[in-house]
């Protein structure tokens, strides 16, 4: 046998050894690498919450706004998405976003993120559920701490108001009610407001080789003409772990690189919008 094919089947090997006996420790196998709630069943979760509690519109006297946002933070570890909050709460920045992958799932997980959740409430957030989030049952415990995977919220300004839509793609794609919500929402809502940023986990172009999963190519397709059509600025997500930039049409898609705590060149992302328009920059975590 090749040495090369030898190495990868014994790696392959390793590696399932080191899922089930992960899954066995959580006494849930199915969780694992899907959640037990489709895409539909959680906009549908999500939608009965929103009854409940109105999307949030905060309130500028200047029109020019900072908005920070960071993705896999993959808690564990809480040394740099504390040193993110710390930074996020200071009076320059409006509000903050975390891009999903929070946790990994796990119970103790949740409860390490205990420790952060009073630092949360000092700054307006706003919060999305990743593919980890879902590990070993993970959306119940995600939606008791958080509610909505699925929403929006706006910024009024003196001048202007901007929307933000907030989607749940942690199962590798939105499902077909929350597209057909996601379309409503962009025709109904979008001349409404000055500028439009799309949040969500999943990535939507690939720039590098990976294991990580991608949305759907058929819905793919039909969200990158959606934006289009409805002149999104600005689409930003997670997922990939590396920091990266495409432009399809007249939509940015950025890529936050991880945040974890033994994550290299661990950042996030700064939305600037100034003088109407919507900018970025990537921020190295310190």
């Amino acid at each position: 046998m090749d040495n090369k094919l030898r190495i990868f089947k014994i790696s392959y090997l390793v590696f399932f050894l080191v899922i089930f006996s992960n899954c066995k420790k959580e006494n849930d196998f199915t969780g694992f690498v899907y959640s037990p709630e489709t895409a539909d069943e959680r906009f549908e979760q999500s939608q009965s919450w929103n009854v409940t509690h109105p999307f949030k519109n905060l309130t500028v006297d200047d029109d020019n706004y900072f908005i920070l946002a960071a993705s896999d933070t993959h808690i564990g570890g809480i040394s740099n998405i504390s040193n993110f909050i710390n930074e996020a709460k200071k009076p320059d920045y409006l509000a903050f976003v975390l891009v999903g992958d929070i946790v990994t799932g796990r119970n103790e997980d949740y409860s390490n993120l205990q420790q952060l959740l009073p630092t949360f409430e000092q700054k307006p957030h706003f919060i999305l559920v990743g593919n980890h989030d879902l590990f070993f049952d993970g959306w119940q415990s995600f939606y008791q701490e958080f509610g909505a995977s699925t929403y929006w919220f706006t910024v009024q300004t003196p001048k202007a108001s901007d929307i933000f839509i907030c989607l749940d793609s942690g199962s590798g794609t939105i499902g077909g009610k929350q597209l057909t919500w996601l379309k409503h929402t962009l025709e109904s809502q979008r001349n409404n407001f000055r500028n439009c940023i799309i949040f969500s986990h999943v990535n939507f172009f690939r720039n590098r080789h990976s294991g990580s999963s991608s949305l759907l190519v058929s819905e793919l397709y039909v969200l990158l003409d959606l934006f289009a059509k409805n002149n999104v600025n600005m689409v930003v997500s997670g997922h990939d772990h590396v920091s990266a930039v495409n432009v399809f049409g007249n939509t940015t898609y950025v890529i936050i690189g991880a945040l974890r705590d033994d994550y290299p060149n661990a950042g996030y992302l700064k939305i600037d919008v100034s003088e109407g328009k919507t900018n970025f920059e990537f921020c190295e975590v310190k």
